[in-house]
Formats: structure tokens, C-alpha cells, sequence
């Protein structure tokens, strides 16, 4: 397989939706706790990253595999699925999905040695969440329940988990702990969540025809927009409570200052729901978000 298939197989340009919840779980970590183990983070990174690879490639073949072949599918199987389009086999596919998903587990597993038990719960439940979000009977990505592991899953547990090794030999595990980092993470949790309510919006005739049936499909485009445009503001209030609970820094609230790009671009997308034309705006949103809250929590780091 060429590198620049291989890249478009695992999604790679939506790394990132990984790589931010990372990066805040450990200046979370510091800012709290005032330690950071760099190399166990380090290794998580690259598991992490392993595994969110793994899952994108999982949710390709897994549509490619069990959409209809009929009349209406075929433009889905041959134009726009990347394992159609490039001709990648099931079986190429499978050993890419589940060697990525393989190097990720023993390194986990290894952590888990390290870091205690907890970990291991955290890791079962995230596995099952990538599996099982294209693959099993009901795939979750083709229910109304998509969005909601999608971001919490991304913008709550990687930063949890983020957050755990770094600071598992001097707290704890805790209801108030964990409530602390649910808060500081729903920034992160509503604004990855929109990237996959963008995405079914904006597929929402063509995941209908493929007898997917995505929160849309119960609740209309009409009312699920003003969900899109209501996460960003529910992400903003948990940002301003987060501070208020003193377990962000206030510098933290200079990234409300995004609110005003993030609104020019929602209300571009109310307007306009094409994939092609408007479906990376909630990517830009999400991008813009968490680089701003991390570069305003780093101020915080420094000035605290």
C-alpha cells in the first residue's frame, strides 16, 4: 500500500481530535498536581494515536463491508469510500486495523503495569468504544448515540487518562477528582461531539439511503442544528466553571476569545450543510478551540 493511501485509510488529518484532549489532559495534570511523567505520556501518546488510526481504519472498511450493494450504493462504494476507491481488500484492511489496534494494546497494557488497575478499565471501555463504533451488529456510528461517544470518549477519557498517569502515585482516583476533570474537559467534549453531528448532518440523506439511523434521522436537521450551535456555547459555560472551581487557571478564560470566530463560522454552516463546502468548518471550530485553550492555559502555567 502507498504511504499517501495508507494516510487516507487511517484518517490521519483527524489526528488531531486526539492530540489536543492530550495535550490539555497533561497541562491539566500539571497545573493541579505540578508533575508530569514524561515517559509514560510519551508511550500513551503513541498508543493513543496507534489506536485512534486504527479505529479510522476500522470505520472504513466496516462501511465498506456492509453497505447494500445495490443501484443507489454504488457511488459510495466506488467514489467515495477509501477502501473502494483505492481498492484496498478486506484482508489488507483487517491486518492494517488490527495491527495498529495490536502495537496500541501491549502498549496500554504495559502502562497498566506501571500505573495501576484503573487504567485497564479506562482502556477496556475506550477499546470497546473504537470497535464498536463501526463494527458489531449495531454499529454505534450508525445509531443516535454517535456523537456522544464520539466526544466523550475523545475530549473526556483521553484527557482522563492523560491526567491518571501522570498523577496516579500522588492522587488518588476520586468522585470530586473526576468530577473536576469531566468539567475541564467539556470544551474539548462538545467540540469534538460537533464534528461527528456535522458529519451526519451533512450526510443525512446518504446514511438514510444506506439505512443508517443517526440521531438525525429521529430528531430532523432543523432541531439537531441548533444542538451544533448550543454545544459550543454548553463547552464555553464548562470552560467558565471549571475556572470558578479553581481547577483551571483564569487565563483559561481568555479563550473565549475564539467565541467570536467560532460563531462566524456556525452560523456559515446553519446556512449551509455540504459536506464539501462546509463540513470542515466544525473541524476549523474544534482546531480553533482547543489550540486557544491550550495556548491560554499555558499562559496560565507560566503566570500562575
Amino acid at each position: 500500500m502507498k504511504p499517501k493511501v495508507f494516510l487516507e485509510f487511517v484518517e490521519i488529518k483527524s489526528l488531531i481530535a486526539s492530540v489536543l484532549p492530550f495535550v490539555l489532559g497533561s497541562m491539566y495534570a500539571f497545573y493541579n498536581y505540578h508533575q508530569l511523567h514524561l515517559g509514560y505520556l510519551l508511550l500513551f501518546f503513541i498508543a493513543s494515536s496507534l489506536f485512534h488510526m486504527a479505529t479510522n481504519a476500522n470505520d472504513n472498511y466496516q462501511d465498506f463491508l456492509h453497505a447494500p450493494r445495490n443501484d443507489d450504493n454504488q457511488a459510495f462504494l466506488e467514489e467515495t469510500n477509501v477502501v473502494g476507491v483505492n481498492q484496498i481488500s478486506i484482508g489488507q484492511a483487517r491486518l492494517i486495523t488490527f495491527g495498529l489496534a495490536g502495537i496500541s494494546l501491549i502498549i496500554g497494557l504495559w502502562l497498566v503495569t506501571q500505573t495501576g488497575l484503573p487504567l485497564l478499565w479506562m482502556g477496556i471501555y475506550s477499546y470497546a468504544v473504537g470497535y464498536f463504533y463501526a463494527g458489531g451488529p449495531k454499529p454505534i456510528s450508525q445509531g443516535p448515540f454517535g456523537e456522544f461517544f464520539s466526544g466523550f470518549t475523545m475530549g473526556f477519557m483521553i484527557f482522563w487518562i492523560a491526567v491518571f498517569i501522570n498523577t496516579y502515585d500522588v492522587a488518588p482516583l476520586s468522585w470530586s477528582s473526576t468530577l473536576g476533570v469531566l468539567i475541564a474537559s467539556g470544551l474539548a467534549i462538545f467540540a469534538i461531539s460537533n464534528i461527528m453531528l456535522a458529519n451526519n448532518i451533512c450526510d443525512m440523506d446518504e446514511d438514510i439511503a444506506l439505512g443508517r439511523h443517526t440521531i438525525l434521522y429521529y430528531l430532523g436537521k432543523p432541531v439537531m442544528l441548533q444542538v451544533f450551535a448550543w454545544s459550543y456555547v454548553a463547552g464555553y459555560a464548562c470552560l467558565v466553571i471549571a475556572v470558578i472551581m479553581g481547577v483551571l487557571p483564569k487565563f483559561s478564560l481568555l479563550t473565549l476569545i475564539s467565541i467570536i470566530s467560532v460563531w462566524k463560522n456556525t452560523r456559515i454552516f446553519m446556512h449551509k450543510q455540504v459536506k464539501r463546502e462546509t463540513f470542515t468548518i466544525s473541524i476549523k471550530n474544534a482546531t480553533l478551540i482547543c489550540l486557544s485553550f491550550i495556548v491560554f492555559m499555558g499562559l496560565g502555567l507560566i503566570f500562575n
